[in-house]
């Protein structure tokens, strides 16, 4: 357990450092060590090696919030696997950077995405694809594309664990001057989705929902606010 756990009635005693990171149309991206990896590749355009990087990681890890991180820089344009086809592909790279989200998908066109990463390396784009398995693992029966897709850089976007997690929460509570019990936050912990994403939008809904009502944030409005949040009511 972070020994700043049982500090949480003085959150100036806090020792984390958690920047945000601005994501177009979203939450603020909290850098964290689970994804400092990946923000670093994500910084280091436009010198990606062989102009791609793929961004690998479980659903809610924020792969879909660096993407639009980087195509707030790039002007990248997104795409899917379906619309993938080798006729469009120059049309694509007129902007100079495509993200393809959720590789490899159902029925992926293997020669078009071989004639895209051909063509940004050729004309100075950049490709980003996201996926939850690197590329290496991917069913392609395409050599040439198998080959192409292990020479892309590749970074990881991890999972939190409890502890971090934990460190996490208490952090997003204390930016907002919320004083939340320990035993509240263990609640939590080990009941919400696993990532920084949801703490985010955790953290916000109930500060939204203790200030609309006038109470403090206790365990019972933080079941209320979990369940809905994972059912997906707003």
């Amino acid at each position: 357990m972070p020994e700043n756990v049982d500090k949480l009635a003085n959150p100036h005693q806090l020792v984390l450092n958690l920047p945000y990171r601005p994501a177009v149309g979203r939450e603020d991206f909290l850098v964290v060590p689970s994804n400092e990896e990946a923000v670093d590749a994500i910084d280091a355009w436009p010198d990606w090696q062989h102009h791609g990087l793929a961004l690998v990681g479980p659903a809610a890890s924020g792969k879909s919030h660096l993407a639009s991180v980087w195509q707030a820089s790039s002007r990248a344009i997104f795409i899917s696997t379906g619309d993938l086809s080798t006729k469009k592909v120059p049309e694509f790279l007129t902007s100079g950077a495509v993200v393809i989200e959720d590789l490899p998908g159902e029925g992926l066109d293997e020669p078009a995405l071989f004639h895209l990463l051909n063509l940004a390396r050729e004309g100075d784009a950049s490709v980003l694809l996201t996926s939850r398995t690197p590329p290496a693992h991917w069913p392609i029966k395409l050599p040439d594309l198998a080959s192409r897709l292990r020479a892309l850089p590749l970074a990881a976007l991890n999972p939190p664990d409890d502890d971090l997690l934990q460190s996490v929460l208490i952090k997003l509570f204390s930016d907002r001057q919320l004083l939340v019990e320990v035993s509240v936050i263990k609640y939590l912990v080990v009941r919400m989705e696993r990532s920084i994403e949801m703490a985010a939008n955790l953290v916000a809904a109930l500060d939204e929902a203790a200030l609309s009502r006038k109470v403090k944030i206790g365990q019972r409005l933080a079941k209320e606010v979990l369940e809905n949040l994972q059912s997906g009511i707003d």
